[in-house]
């Protein structure tokens, strides 16, 4: 019988261990990368948009894996299979960084995010469902392929779902009393945040509306010289 070395593998460049031979273990590999790709995708949001809602989301992001860090340190539960991964397994980070992620997600697009009625250039309605419908598919599957994988137990899994589900709803609070109470308002006056150019305007408009009014404008000029 071949032993657990000989059955998985590491996937290229990452120390994420697979049966290469079944295509679900392939993808649970590939699907562990999501958080990494996230945290490229914060960064690339915030230095092509300088949006400030953008910044917080990932303060949260970064004050939740902070949290599962101490929740790890403070349960001291071992992963079911020490051959997998380093630390401790309770709770997932993997599962709690997504469920942080998508309910903040879910949270912007419902709650924050102006409605089409109020604001005409913010994020359609069925744009928003397929958002949020995405993200939350995304991560369930992220918290299905840690189990799948062997790093977690449905338990630990559990356990991140929930302290990210938890995270993501304070954070969300703490926001909204920060925007309230005028604090972020003050925040953008300061001068490092007038030299970088950060802007608030992504709870009215979707990022790509201005863009796409003024390529709009001037494919309309062009169009009208060519007509002259």
């Amino acid at each position: 019988m071949a032993s657990v070395d000989d059955v998985m593998a590491p996937l290229a460049s990452f120390s994420l261990t697979h049966d290469p031979s079944d295509i679900f273990s392939h993808l649970s590999a590939f699907l562990a990368l999501v958080p990494h790709a996230l945290i490229v995708a914060y960064s690339t949001l915030i230095i092509a948009t300088r949006e400030a809602e953008v910044v917080l989301m990932l303060a949260g992001q970064l004050s939740c894996e902070a949290a599962n860090f101490v929740l790890k340190r403070i349960i001291k539960e071992e992963r079911p299979n020490e051959l997998f991964g380093k630390g401790y397994g309770m709770p997932s980070s993997h599962a709690q960084f997504m469920a942080f992620w998508s309910v903040t997600v879910l949270l912007f697009l419902g709650v924050r995010h102006a409605s089409p009625h109020s604001a005409p250039r913010s994020v359609p309605l069925l744009e928003r469902v397929l958002a949020g419908t995405g993200a939350v598919a995304l991560a369930a599957g992220v918290a299905v392929s840690r189990v799948y994988l062997g790093y977690h137990t449905p338990k630990q899994v559990l356990a991140g779902v929930a302290a990210g589900v938890v995270c993501a709803f304070g954070w969300f609070g703490v926001t909204a009393v920060a925007r309230s109470s005028g604090l972020v308002a003050w925040g953008l006056e300061l001068p490092p945040a007038r030299w970088l150019r950060v802007r608030d305007l992504l709870n009215e408009e979707e990022p790509a509306a201005a863009g796409w009014d003024k390529w709009e404008e001037m494919r309309a000029a062009q169009q009208g010289k060519k007509r002259q």
